[in-house]
């Protein structure tokens, strides 16, 4: 091809053009700093939309799940489909069963009568229900699985053998004379044959609440040693045992010849701890497996593996993703039968004379003998996390699935096993209305340091005084705040139990008297959403990035009003953020201190899921302080994302608006109950807003559910086409607000008031619909004025006295009227008398609308 002049000089242009521009760019880089401000800004503004998004729209994998209780025989595939449907609609993830007894108290109570006889857990009919439950998990994308064993403690069943059981050390004294040849039986040692272990259970032989009988506690023994010394009352030393366990004969009786005097022979040997799986169904109860004996351990999980794949098939590994392994609770063992050869290879010495330290006996040596203590308790400690948590791990995994634990509360070192963990779970509980935690910090603290980024939390277990169907969502959300504040970043709610049958009957099953009724049963469950996702929302936010570690990164400096903050730091590349939670039950106003003077300060509400500027603040020695206001409860994100375009002080202007109140309608509301459970049949007027116990009528006062206030309102032309809030005062317990059709959403917590968009007020006749909804224990408690239509026994194991249903009744089982009309409520657990104090209820208020003051307006970001 023929080229003129003309295009060559074109052609060496282009090109020239090209390096120059190349040159241009690779200095602008090198050494102009508002060019590599920019590339960083570019890489921001990235990851500033992914956090955006994330937090909009939450990952699935930040969603919350819960512990899935079933209870004995109260199981149906139509409840499963129901609890499943309903847990996926209201945005959790996921589940992990738990199969208990009928009721869970601190015993195990099976029902003489029960909703359906041939349910015992890991057996033929119960696998059933178990793969439709995985198969309907699988419909709905949710992740499935289950504890371990029948129960929830610890890991076991009716498939261990006794030789495989929890081992415990026993002994016995024979007298003996030195000096002579003798040919002496010795006998073997004698224990109290009831099982070694936490808590009782209802024995449906003998009727009653006691720690069962094992025989095997008198027939199973295996000789560990025979030791002789002097009987003497004196300290011993190592040179005056004298050991004859080759001495002992077929027919239990040892031919030797002592020194002069007189010595006592002891027989040392091991047998089961008779410890069982709890609170399992007493048909379904086992033993528990020996956590030290390797072979004890591989058959236990060898057995629950091959009967997941027998009955799930290809839904092990998929959607079936994990065995649970809860908190520990078994007590603990001091034998296994390779305990001297793992003793001897880890500490380097015969344990065999210090067996006599289990007879309390005392050596003249009290160093070596208290060293030998902690020998044995470090290998005890060593074979735990070497043999249970390493088969356990080891054998899931060639399995596909997943281990899951709250692996502390055992004989062993968290930081030791929680390597071994895929999904670490810690707990935490309600008592006294607080955050309590159990194990939390030394479980994050080793997590993190074995480089876990994901911490879950049996989460808002609860005792009975705390949990009477009378838990809401607003005195949950501190605790649940600083539960994220210590590190927790995945709530599985303890618990949501198995409704099995038709939803007349409420609130139905529990589980016993312990944990948070997070049922779908409960009165609040449809307005609980919102909470709900709050939970999704603060969770994907805690998982992003890495945990920051600095107990100086955030302060507070000033703090008026005494309110108790928390925080907690995540970091990723150049984007910076806190949740600081006020965990305390008051508001107040405080000035708040971190480490990034340089980047402009945002609030992230995820309540509301606004963000928002914060354009008052003040930089000091390299540090910005921000001034906050908090309600009750109230905790937010504290995000840095982009650099400040100045660093000046900004304190003329406001980080949260002032509201003034431009009417006030509190009065004249028409309310509606549903009289389906005891309320008025017709609506009710309130020329004033009250408490819904104080009334008279007792189909107000005892009234549990939902109940609709109704009332038509002006607004004055000046108000038109502003952003107006309705303040609904005091609340009990949750609300959904709807103005002129439009649904505002549900309020759950401080500040107790929603915005009207601009668009939705008119000059005449405004609707406003505001659905109030309160918890079961009034109800309860007004069924208790009626006659009894069911047995009940009592339980009074120092957690207060409270009654368990005995047995489903007749009229129940064949679907007959019930013979008390005047209760409108069922449940297997009652903590309630006629005379117990009914709980506040209804809108309180006062209900006003508020006008933001334009001066104090905060930008959007």
């Amino acid at each position: 091809m023929k080229i003129d002049n003309l295009q060559i000089i074109r052609i060496l242009s282009g090109f020239l053009t090209l390096i120059f521009a190349s040159l241009i760019n690779i200095f602008a880089q090198n050494t102009n700093p508002e060019n590599t401000a920019f590339q960083i800004n570019q890489h921001n503004t990235k990851l500033s939309d992914e956090l955006v998004d994330l937090f909009i729209s939450p990952p699935a994998n930040a969603k919350p799940r819960v512990m899935w209780m079933w209870m004995g025989t109260s199981i149906s595939k139509e409840g499963i489909t129901r609890d499943l449907e309903t847990l996926h609609e209201a945005g959790f993830g996921g589940t992990t069963m738990f199969s208990l007894t009928d009721v869970n108290t601190v015993f195990a109570y099976d029902f003489e009568n029960s909703f359906q006889k041939n349910i015992v857990a890991w057996t033929e009919p119960w696998w059933e229900l178990v793969r439709f439950a995985a198969e309907e998990s699988k419909r709905l994308g949710m992740d499935f699985g289950m504890n371990n064993c029948p129960g929830y403690e610890t890991s076991g069943g009716k498939w261990i053998p006794v030789e495989y059981s929890m081992q415990q050390i026993c002994y016995s004294e024979t007298a003996a004379e030195g000096g002579k040849p003798i040919s002496l039986y010795i006998p073997k040692p004698t224990v109290d044959p009831r099982a070694v272990m936490l808590g009782p259970v209802h024995n449906p032989e003998t009727g009653k609440l006691e720690k069962p009988v094992i025989p095997e506690r008198n027939t199973y023994f295996k000789d560990i040693a025979l030791l002789a010394i002097p009987d003497d009352n004196k300290p011993v030393s190592p040179d005056q045992i004298i050991d004859l366990t080759d001495k002992m004969n077929a027919n239990n009786t040892v031919d030797c010849m002592l020194p002069e005097g007189k010595w006592t022979i002891y027989r040392f040997g091991h047998t089961t701890m008779g410890a069982l799986i709890y609170p399992a169904q007493w048909k379904a109860a086992g033993f528990e497996c020996d956590k030290m004996n390797p072979d004890a351990v591989s058959f236990h999980l060898d057995h629950i593996i091959s009967e997941s794949k027998k009955h799930l098939k290809d839904l092990v590994g998929n959607t079936f993703s994990h065995f649970h392994f809860d908190s520990y609770e078994a007590g603990n063992a001091n034998w296994t039968p390779r305990m001297k050869e793992e003793f001897h290879a880890r500490r380097g010495y015969d344990l065999t004379p210090y067996l006599l330290t289990f007879a309390d006996k005392i050596f003249v040596d009290s160093i070596k003998t208290r060293q030998f203590k902690q020998d044995f308790n470090a290998t005890v400690r060593d074979l735990h996390a070497d043999v249970y948590f390493s088969i356990i791990q080891k054998k899931l995994h060639e399995a596909n699935l997943i281990f899951s634990s709250e692996p502390y509360g055992g004989p062993w070192k968290e930081e030791d096993v929680l390597p071994k963990v895929d999904r670490v779970m810690t707990e935490f509980w309600t008592t006294n209305n607080r955050y309590t935690p159990y194990k939390v910090k030394p479980t994050i603290e080793a997590a993190r340091k074995s480089g876990q980024n994901l911490i879950e939390a049996e989460a808002f277990s609860g005792q009975p005084s705390m949990s009477m169907w009378s838990e809401t969502p607003h005195g949950l959300k501190a605790i649940g705040d600083e539960a994220f504040c210590e590190g927790i970043n995945r709530f599985v709610l303890h618990r949501f139990t198995q409704q099995p049958y038709a939803e007349k009957y409420k609130p139905g099953v529990s589980m016993g008297q312990w944990g948070t009724h997070f049922d779908h049963t409960q009165t609040w469950w449809e307005h609980g959403k919102a909470v709900f996702k709050y939970w999704h929302r603060c969770q994907a936010m805690l998982l992003y990035g890495k945990n920051v570690d600095d107990p100086n990164a955030f302060k507070v400096v000033t703090n008026e009003s005494n309110i108790s903050l928390k925080s907690i730091q995540r970091s990723h590349q150049t984007i910076h953020f806190f949740f600081v939670a006020n965990v305390s039950r008051e508001q107040g106003n405080v000035i708040c201190s971190f480490p990034y003077a340089g980047n402009k300060p945002e609030l992230w509400d995820p309540v509301t899921t606004t963000i928002r500027d914060l354009p008052a603040y003040t930089i000091e020695d390299g540090r910005i302080h921000i001034p906050l206001n908090f309600s009750p409860s109230q905790s937010f994100f504290i995000v840095f994302r982009t650099p400040l375009s100045h660093k000046s002080s900004t304190l003329s202007l406001k980080n949260f608006p002032n509201h003034k109140v431009v009417k006030d309608i509190s009065r004249d509301w028409s309310v509606t109950f549903d009289h389906r459970w005891g309320g008025p049949e017709r609506p009710v007027l309130f020329s004033r807003l009250e408490d819904w116990t104080e009334n008279t009528d007792k189909r107000i006062k005892y009234y549990s559910g939902t109940a609709t206030y109704h009332k038509l309102f002006d607004c004055e032309e000046t108000l038109l086409g502003k952003d107006i809030f309705v303040d609904l005062g005091h609340v009990k317990h949750i609300a959904r607000v709807r103005v002129n059709g439009t649904d505002l959403g549900v309020v759950w917590c401080d500040p107790w008031m929603t915005k009207i968009p601009a668009e939705i007020l008119k000059r005449n006749n405004n609707e406003i619909l505001i659905e109030i909804t309160n918890v079961w224990a009034n109800r309860l408690i007004g069924d208790e004025q009626e006659p009894e239509d069911m047995e009940w026994g009592m339980a009074d194991f120092g957690y207060g006295k409270f009654r368990y249903m005995k047995k489903f009744p007749d009229w129940f089982l064949n679907n007959q009227p019930r013979p008390s009309k005047g209760r409108y409520c069922f449940t297997t657990y009652n903590y309630f008398t006629r005379e117990s104090p009914l709980i506040p209820s209804g809108l309180i208020g006062p209900v006003r609308l508020l006008l933001i003051d334009a001066s104090t307006t905060v930008p959007l970001s």
